[in-house]
């Protein structure tokens, strides 16, 4: 007997936009993000700004694209051959199908591993109290003399000595060579520095240093630019350690702007260039010149104002003061005023006398006759109330005043006993009475 075959699986038939994306998505679980280095090959940028290049090595060869957003972040210009490091994610270019690596950043091969030992260092350092703002100090407006560190045949000697000559050409400028690129150029830089350090502490004490060496307010360490590697030696953790125990400010100037070294973060003052570094050292001499005229003005026209107003104190002084024939002259003057015033005050009081005695002669009769007229009405009014209290009114009315023997009024029944003689007075005449017995 014969098996039956089983039937075969019929594969799934893809879009080719869905298989591309669904590779993509493979892709983004297994590997992304990812890293590679390689040697750059066919390197060119379009006007949008985006960057399209391989990345190849001697087994193999990956198509990139670097956009715009990260192409502005390069501190370098790639080209063809050089080795980077690249970071970012891959991916598939649906229109062709196409495996291609999307760069998110990038950098020359090398610079990595250097990179993270820099940021180690650097965090180190700083938890250490290195990099504290606190403890670093302002550079001197007008150094004595200013100490320089640098490789004598580097070009950024006659950058600072130059910009140094233009500025402040009187300010004494000690070199101290040293090497500053390679495996001796930390102990070198190092030995420089103390050298300085020495000197500065001695010519801090007035007498201690009596030759001719100027006297270091400052110190400069400088270096041009370059890559990571060629800054190297300003990362050591030694020189680090070094410059923080400058008894003077100390300033560095080293690479481009945009470098950055352990350096930069342990001395007072950063500048961006060596020739920056210089221009912050000292301001330029015409400027201070400037200032002294300024200043020297501001003095005489402050003196000559002192002087007019002293001038014009005397001035006064000496009008106030004057001859005694003025002085005497002056009193005499104001006496006659003083007299002159008095007369007139006389007059004007005899005439306001005058004045008031003719006014009252003219109202004192006319006063008279109102206060006479003024009496008698008062007087006659009097008359009225008088004659209102005459008693002889109430007698005519059929009323008799009775009166004791002695005179004294009878106005109460107990005042009369039987036989007692009173006398009524009526309104025309008085009669004599005698009581028989009193009422009740």
């Amino acid at each position: 007997m014969f098996e039956r075959p089983e039937p075969a699986v019929s594969a799934r038939v893809w879009e080719v936009g869905a298989l591309c994306r669904a590779i993509a998505d493979a892709l983004q679980l297994r590997f992304n993000p990812v890293a590679v280095r390689g040697e750059v090959t066919g390197w060119s940028r379009a006007s949008s700004g985006h960057c399209y290049f391989s990345i190849k090595d001697a087994s193999g060869q990956l198509r990139c694209a670097m956009f715009r957003r990260a192409a502005d972040l390069l501190d370098f210009a790639p080209c063809d051959g050089q080795l980077v490091e690249l970071r970012g994610r891959l991916g598939v270019y649906e229109a062709r199908g196409d495996l291609q690596f999307i760069v998110e950043s990038m950098q020359r091969a090398g610079q990595g591993a250097l990179f993270e030992r820099f940021l180690r260092l650097k965090a180190r350092l700083d938890a250490e109290g290195l990099f504290d703002s606190a403890r670093k100090r302002a550079l001197p407006l007008q150094p004595r003399g200013i100490g320089l560190v640098t490789s004598p045949g580097a070009a950024a000697l006659h950058d600072v000595i130059t910009a140094l000559r233009r500025r402040v050409p009187h300010i004494p400028v000690l070199l101290v060579p040293a090497q500053v690129q390679g495996a001796a150029a930390p102990p070198s830089i190092i030995e420089a520095l103390e050298k300085l350090y020495l000197l500065a502490r001695a010519r801090a004490v007035p007498g201690a240093h009596p030759d001719q060496t100027p006297a270091i307010d400052v110190i400069a360490l400088v270096r041009g630019g370059g890559s990571i590697e060629d800054l190297w030696a300003f990362n050591d953790e030694q020189l680090a350690r070094t410059i923080v125990q400058s008894p003077v400010p100390l300033i560095s100037g080293i690479g481009h702007e945009t470098d950055f070294t352990i350096a930069d973060f342990c001395a007072d003052l950063r500048a961006p260039t060596p020739t920056a570094a210089a221009e912050l050292l000292a301001q330029p001499r015409d400027m201070w010149l400037g200032a002294l005229d300024r200043l020297a003005g501001r003095i005489r026209d402050a003196v000559q104002r002192q002087l007019d107003a002293r001038q014009q104190r005397l001035d006064q002084a000496a009008a106030r003061l004057g001859r005694p024939s003025g002085r005497v002259a002056h009193q005499q003057m104001q006496l006659a005023q003083l007299a002159q015033r008095m007369r007139h005050s006389a007059q004007l009081n005899l005439q306001h006398r005058a004045q008031a005695r003719q006014a009252l002669q003219v109202q004192l009769p006319a006063a008279w006759q109102r206060h006479l007229a003024r009496q008698a009405d008062r007087l006659e009014r009097a008359a009225l109330r008088l004659e209102l209290l005459d008693p002889r009114l109430v007698l005519q009315r059929g009323y008799a005043l009775l009166t004791s023997a002695g005179g004294q009024a009878v106005t109460q029944v107990r005042q009369a006993r039987p036989g007692d003689a009173l006398r009524a007075t009526l309104a025309d005449g008085t009669i004599d009475l005698t009581v028989a017995r009193p009422g009740v």
